[in-house]
């Protein structure tokens, strides 16, 4: 009963000043809204760059080198004496055995591996160009890249069905002015020269792949390495990408040789991304905790206007606390509808901004802005609007039941 008649009282006094809630439900709508629309766009873009950038990669790299130098034989035999600038002659460029390596960990990752070989060298085309060749089997290639469905021209098993065959990205295709069947020539480190021919064109929409990256057979990449025979890389695909620092750790316990995962090769990118983050929150913070004033500013003039209620209302034996509770009912109602109708606003403003195009410098294209839905967005926006407003109208209404109703009824007076 006495909850009722402090709802039914909260109701009253929200209801008979009809202009100053609608501002103030306007003011937390409008919060809410905009916070949704924000963290939508912002977590939106961060994904699909995401995306992108992982399906251009391999999750994790097993490289031939080690983090630490492998002790010398000589420091095993002599430990007491300090030995300098002594050769290891048992120093042999690649993975040893890859594929007992491959073996191994396929025998219990959860996605597959495939070898390659990782070179440097230059495209010849009317003007040179510094590359950087990886030698794929495209039989495995493809249980561990998105190499075939990046194709824009041509099958990533065309490299088997001719010599030397290349697969170039789009931008450097475009840069060289070079099609299809037409013939480039590869230079190697060691002054290797091999013709080849352009089998196939992809776009991985990362730029810095697509004008610096290309494929061919692993035979052909040690040809122009000067290494016969040497695997110099492992790739691996998972079925979780967010599991790649876990499996790179276990990887490089088990092989000792250098594992790198996406988010390591990355981290300098996702560290920015760690400091936008930080910002973007800091300002939807600000946005929700200034639509909180247009509530403070009319419960502050209802508690100013209902002095003599107050009073009378003490007088008949009302508590403070009970007085209180009232004048945050009233922030609260206006705080729920407020939320409710910025919700509406936030999932309107994230729909209109998805149908814009804009052009992606990564990729090249016209692609419409990525949105990323998700009821987390609307339940903390709404949480913590709801947390401000009641927040600003206890102070107001604590100052006004601290009163003594006989100082309040003098003044009226």
């Amino acid at each position: 009963m006495a909850s009722n008649l402090l709802v039914n009282i909260a109701w009253t006094h929200v209801t008979t000043r009809v202009r100053q809630t609608l501002v103030g439900m306007a003011g937390v709508a409008m919060g809410v809204g905009f916070t949704i629309m924000m963290a939508g766009l912002m977590e939106g873009s961060q994904i699909d760059f995401l995306h992108q950038l992982v399906d251009a990669m391999p999750h994790v790299t097993i490289q031939s080198d080690r983090r630490t130098a492998a002790p010398q034989a000589a420091d095993r035999e002599y430990g007491a004496v300090q030995m300098s600038g002594v050769a290891n002659v048992n120093n042999r460029p690649g993975i040893k055995y890859p594929e007992s390596v491959m073996a191994s960990v396929r025998s219990w990752l959860p996605g597959d591996v495939a070898p390659s070989v990782k070179t440097t060298a230059i495209i010849d085309h009317g003007g040179r160009i510094g590359v950087t060749l990886v030698g794929i089997d495209p039989k495995q290639e493809i249980k561990v890249s998105k190499l075939a469905s990046q194709m824009r021209e041509g099958q990533i098993n065309d490299l088997l069905r001719a010599s030397n065959a290349v697969i170039i990205g789009q931008a450097l295709a475009e840069k060289l002015a070079v099609k299809t069947g037409n013939a480039v020539t590869l230079i190697g480190g060691q002054g290797t020269q091999v013709s080849s021919s352009v089998a196939g064109i992809f776009r991985s929409g990362l730029k810095r792949v697509d004008e610096g990256q290309v494929y061919a057979l692993i035979g052909t990449a040690q040809v122009m390495m000067g290494q016969s025979g040497v695997i110099n890389e492992l790739r691996l695909r998972l079925n979780d990408p967010l599991d790649a620092e876990t499996i790179a750790k276990q990887v490089e316990g088990q092989t000792g040789y250098k594992s790198v995962s996406w988010q390591e090769a990355n981290s300098d990118l996702l560290s920015s991304f760690a400091v936008r983050d930080f910002i973007v929150l800091t300002v939807m913070g600000a946005m929700l905790l200034t639509s909180s004033f247009a509530t403070y500013n009319i419960i502050s003039t209802i508690t100013n206007e209902k002095r003599q209620d107050i009073a009378i209302m003490k007088s008949l034996g009302m508590r403070e606390t009970a007085v209180r509770r009232i004048f945050i009912m009233e922030a609260a109602i206006i705080g729920v509808v407020g939320i409710i109708f910025g919700w509406a606003i936030g999932y309107a403003l994230c729909y209109s901004w998805s149908q814009i195009t804009i052009y992606n410098t990564l990729t090249g294209t016209n692609v419409p802005i990525s949105i990323y839905y998700t009821p987390t967005h609307y339940l903390v926006a709404g949480g913590i609007s709801l947390l401000c407003c009641t927040g600003a109208a206890f102070f107001p209404a604590r100052k006004a039941t601290r009163v003594h109703p006989v100082e309040i009824i003098r003044g009226a007076s």
